[in-house]
């Protein structure tokens, strides 16, 4: 047998003595195997102040792709809070809003993916299609049809679940800015820039219908005289 396997026998507590293993568990023989080596979440690659696009590029930390990846990125963590809350709530979308962070990855492959650099086995998995905007309408008329009509401006309100979304929103937004100076240098796809709007407008209707169906009340603004 080799040195790195363990002999183990029944005795009444456990000791290693040379390079034989004296085990309390009752079992008869058996072996221990060296620890697997995992990789370590940590590269070193990007201490200088840069990373790399997924065609291979090495930009500079603060460039417009991973600006763009970073708000995406929050977009992503600030929706799937909303869907923790959802599902403490029981309301019916939170299989939405995990369709919606799947497509958010896709969206920051088309990102991470500059059109100057690409070749087309890079396009061809990375690109991003108008059939995710059409279906965010679709949602978004959906709940709609069920809300009273907005007459006045709210403040972000209506329980956890809508003021996450809320939240959610605002990043939505920001993200939409950060990618609409790649979209118009023609480094992403247009509908990458199309699908984030429709987002936007979907949170907000969405948390509408959130402190609704949780009959929380929404905050309406009111103007402060000084």
């Amino acid at each position: 047998m080799a040195a790195a396997v363990f002999m183990c026998r029944r005795v009444a507590r456990g000791v290693i003595v040379g390079r034989r293993l004296f085990c309390d568990n009752g079992a008869e023989e058996s072996s221990i195997k060296k620890p697997k080596k995992f990789p370590k979440i940590y590269t070193k690659t990007g201490d200088k102040g840069f990373s790399s696009t997924y065609t291979g590029e090495r930009r500079p930390k603060d460039d417009l792709v991973f600006e763009a990846l970073g708000a995406t990125d929050e977009l992503s963590s600030a929706i799937g809070l909303a869907r923790e809350f959802g599902l403490d709530a029981g309301l019916p979308f939170v299989s939405e809003l995990e369709k919606i962070q799947c497509m958010l990855q896709d969206i920051g492959s088309n990102i991470a993916t500059p059109l100057s650099s690409a070749r087309q086995s890079h396009i061809v998995k990375t690109t991003f299609s108008s059939e995710p905007v059409q279906e965010l309408e679709q949602w978004i008329d959906k709940y709609t049809a069920q809300l009273p009509p907005l007459h006045n401006f709210i403040l972000p309100s209506g329980g956890k679940t809508s003021a996450s979304l809320h939240v959610a929103r605002a990043v939505c937004r920001r993200a939409e800015r950060r990618t609409f100076k790649i979209i118009k240098d023609g480094e992403a796809d247009p509908n990458v820039g199309k699908y984030l709007n429709r987002l936007s407008d979907y949170l907000f209707t969405l948390a509408r219908y959130a402190a609704k169906t949780e009959g929380k009340p929404e905050t309406s603004y009111t103007r402060i005289q000084a």
